[in-house]
């Protein structure tokens, strides 16, 4: 099996995997320099890189590094270490990189507006795949979103089910009105997104989180949202708050972790 068209592969269907290349060799080894092994979120691997206790090793690695979503370099003696009694002394030395596969990352944007024009403009030179939805054809066209990978119109309830969301998509939610807003919000909390974003002061915030928990949706999942959107670097223009919305997916991409208080208390004033 080619490594490369399994990665393109496991990107595609949204997964994790990790590769582990040899990048340096010294003396004898079991293997070659630049030989890969691939092991895919489910455990399964492609390929190989010497077996043995390395490829043991290198296969537990990888999950953390799946995990932390963080490259990892490994240095391997096979004259040394009597672990290596099965076959694996060698007499040389090796060097492994571990680097995370992940999917790209994707803005689903809800609403077609001038703040999504300006997100979806700054996602892109990001490197994020943006998605148009609005229930308006004329502003999820490809004519207003040239760079959108995929654009839907129609009722929010019909597209929601041809959206496929993974832990790699991140919502923006900024349709025109409040009851786009609630209607995408209420479903986005049953997805595996990464990141969930709403438009909006605290006080609409606040209003739509009573609606949602007198539904019965846990006080932590609405936590979990973003509202008011964006990092608050005082934008005001759509531009800028493009800017300042990228700028939180890309610490959640990044595992930074935000100042959360100030919307744990928009959560915590309602009561």
């Amino acid at each position: 099996m080619d490594i490369y068209a399994e990665i393109a592969k496991l990107r595609k269907e949204g997964r994790k995997a990790a590769l582990a290349t040899i990048i340096q060799v010294q003396g004898s080894i079991p293997s070659y320099e630049s030989s890969k092994i691939l092991v895919r979120d489910d455990g399964t691997i492609v390929g190989t890189v010497g077996g043995g206790c390395v490829e043991a090793e290198v296969w537990a690695v990888a999950q953390d590094v799946m995990r932390e979503e963080k490259p990892r370099r490994l240095h391997f003696n096979l004259n040394s270490n009597p672990e290596y009694d099965n076959g694996l002394i060698c007499g040389g030395s090796l060097d492994i990189f571990v680097e995370p596969i992940l999917a790209a990352p994707t803005v689903f944007l809800f609403g077609g507006g001038h703040v999504s024009l300006a997100i979806s403009k700054v996602a892109s030179l990001a490197g994020f795949d943006t998605v148009v939805i609005d229930d308006r054809e004329a502003f999820a066209s490809k004519e207003r979103f040239p760079e959108a990978r995929e654009n839907f119109f129609g009722p929010w309830e019909d597209i929601f089910a041809k959206l496929e969301i993974n832990e790699f998509s991140y919502l923006a939610i900024v349709s025109r009105g409040h009851k786009g807003d609630l209607a995408c919000l209420r479903w986005a909390l049953t997805t595996p997104a990464r990141y969930i974003g709403m438009i909006g002061s605290r006080r609409k915030f606040i209003e739509i989180c009573k609606v949602l928990e007198s539904e019965g949706v846990p006080a932590e999942k609405l936590e979990q949202v973003h509202s008011p959107i964006g990092i608050d670097i005082g934008a005001l223009t759509p531009e800028e708050i493009g800017v300042a919305v990228v700028a939180e997916m890309i610490s959640v991409r990044r595992n930074k972790s935000l100042e959360t208080g100030v919307r744990r208390q928009k959560v915590e004033a309602k009561s």
